[in-house]
């Protein structure tokens, strides 16, 4: 797809340009060594007008990336926040994907760079993995392990993990994949958190390796909400395949069904499942028809 035309423009040091001059600097660590730091975020067309879901919390954590490889933050989060939305009257776009993107100055040296530069992009993007219920399949790909860097953090590097699981995932005929940590539990989806159905119950995946999703902590607050069990335990490809359902999460996925994983077809009508109604619900949020928490 087209992220960006002639007329587009992006946030960039301190001042908005068009997105096809900003150039790139050839000699930054962020090209070579992947060593940057990004986000993601949604802004959506309510009755209230354009609203950005959890931004806050997004852009804290950015810092906190930021902060776990040293690369340089020295920008004010509510300033951040303002220039989204000042980016997406300029772009005339009232939902979109937003893409704030912190990368660094020149270094070629395996070294902490002193020096870092900030850019927001924003473009219109439906749900990340479509909208039909998924076919996924469990990878020969592991979830690095969290001795080798702060899985916590979202870091550009980190994501040539998620690229390969995913590519082979489609090549094999799937739509996503789920990957497994060092010990052999099912952790996460290339880049959304999984939950899964069990006799009424909702299952995730507990903090030790997986990326610690703000879209999964606000399922989580549905669950406890509407009184859903939620509870977080390693869980075994053997947990994965007798579920009676399951879901992914991510602010570019949302909340969307899994049908099928690896040969296993879950029997259970997503229509009927639990995780459709977090669905439903989590739609009502972030268009502000639930008054479950404050949007920012």
């Amino acid at each position: 797809m087209q992220y960006y035309n002639q007329n587009t423009k992006i946030f960039l040091n301190g001042e908005f340009v068009h997105a096809n001059s900003a150039g790139i600097d050839l000699f930054g660590q962020s090209l070579h060594y992947g060593y940057g730091a990004f986000e993601g975020l949604r802004a959506y067309s309510t009755h209230n007008g354009t609203r950005i879901f959890k931004a806050e919390a997004h852009f804290d954590r950015l810092r906190k990336s930021c902060e776990s490889i040293g690369l340089p933050y020295k920008w004010d989060n509510r300033t951040l926040i303002e220039k989204c939305y000042e980016l997406l009257e300029i772009n005339n776009l009232r939902a979109a994907y937003i893409r704030p993107l912190v990368f660094s100055g020149s270094n070629m040296h395996l070294t902490s760079s002193e020096d870092a530069n900030l850019m927001l992009a924003a473009w219109e993007w439906g749900p990340y993995l479509g909208q039909h219920l998924l076919r996924v399949n469990i990878s020969s790909y592991e979830r690095p392990n969290p001795k080798s860097f702060h899985i916590d953090a979202k870091i550009s590097g980190q994501y040539i993990n998620s690229i390969l699981a995913s590519t082979d995932a489609i090549r094999k005929g799937f739509d996503e994949a789920l990957l497994l940590d060092q010990d052999g539990y099912v952790a996460q989806a290339s880049s959304e958190n999984l939950f899964i159905e069990k006799d009424y119950k909702i299952y995730t995946s507990p903090l030790d390796n997986i990326f610690p999703g703000i879209t999964r902590q606000t399922v989580i607050g549905i669950c406890k909400e509407l009184g859903f069990d939620i509870i977080e335990k390693k869980l075994t490809i053997q947990d994965v395949y007798t579920a009676d359902s399951a879901f992914l999460s991510g602010t570019a996925a949302e909340i969307i069904g899994i049908k099928q994983v690896d040969h296993i077809i879950y029997k259970e009508e997503w229509e009927h499942s639990i995780g459709a109604t977090i669905q439903r619900k989590y739609k009502n949020l972030v268009l502000e028809q639930e008054n479950y928490e404050v949007i920012i």
